[in-house]
């Protein structure tokens, strides 16, 4: 059986997989309340830069400290699943390490299944809900520090689907490849935008921002990959999600949450 360790992000106490591959992870833990889950505020960590970063200080945590042959992350709130969900007890269908390791025998990747948009584009999508100069100094970024990437972040213009969550389970090698792509290009982008322009909600847009890389470095480099579904632990009100979705397609209304 592989050696793989699966993060799970939190940022509150929460019902957790009982899998031995999986390890919560409180994410901002630096300066918070303790409530009994590793921090990512130990060894080699970013844990102050959560209010911006997201999930990312926790998967910066697990590539700085952690140690396993393959790595992921994983939300307290969104899992993989590889089989039927149970609905009675959602926890019952999450992604079993056994399962994991039978779906590594034929790629070093996992990921989510396709998000699709269908009536907008990635950019669009993008810059109808949220700011969009973060997202076009990225473009500038990969351009001057990794252009060998820059036609498949232009193609943002184009797809209108992606692996999204910020989501995967990787071999360590191409894990650590990712990470030190990834991070690069997200610490110049914080040299170049000054977060105070934008509020709580919006400041968050590193976390969003890579969600679009992952395929963009996925592609790129033509690696192979198998995607797996994911599930939310919560209900979706997928009423208010698609009135947002149209009033900032069609009215040009900003998101103001998460969904």
């Amino acid at each position: 059986m592989r050696n793989i360790k699966v993060i799970v992000a939190t940022h509150k106490p929460y019902e957790m997989p009982q899998d031995e591959m999986y390890i919560p992870l409180h994410v901002g833990k630096e300066n918070k309340k303790d409530f009994g889950y590793k921090g990512d505020n130990t060894g080699d960590n970013i844990s102050l830069k959560n209010p911006y970063f997201c999930e990312l200080t926790g998967l910066y945590w697990a590539w700085k400290n952690l140690d396993a042959d393959y790595i992921g992350l994983a939300h307290y709130r969104r899992h993989f699943v590889s089989k039927k969900i149970n609905k009675k007890n959602l926890f019952d269908s999450i992604l079993t390490l056994e399962e994991a390791d039978r779906i590594l025998n034929d790629v070093d990747i996992i990921v989510p299944n396709l998000r699709k948009y269908y009536i907008e584009n990635l950019y669009s999508h993008y810059s109808n809900t949220l700011y969009v100069e973060p997202l076009d100094i990225t473009g500038k970024i990969i351009e001057e520090k990794y252009p060998e990437y820059k036609n498949e972040f232009d193609k943002l213009h184009k797809r209108t689907c992606a692996h999204m969550f910020n989501m995967f389970i990787m071999k360590k090698e191409k894990f650590d490849e990712y990470c030190n792509w990834l991070f690069d290009i997200l610490f110049e982008l914080e040299k170049r935008v000054d977060n105070d322009k934008y509020d709580t909600f919006h400041a968050r847009f590193y976390g969003r921002i890579s969600e679009l890389l992952l395929d963009v470095w996925l592609n790129t480099n033509g690696y192979s990959y198998k995607s797996v579904k994911v599930m939310s632990m919560e209900k979706v009100d997928w009423m208010e999600k698609g009135t947002s979705f149209l009033k900032a397609k069609f009215k040009k209304e900003k998101y103001g949450k998460s969904f």
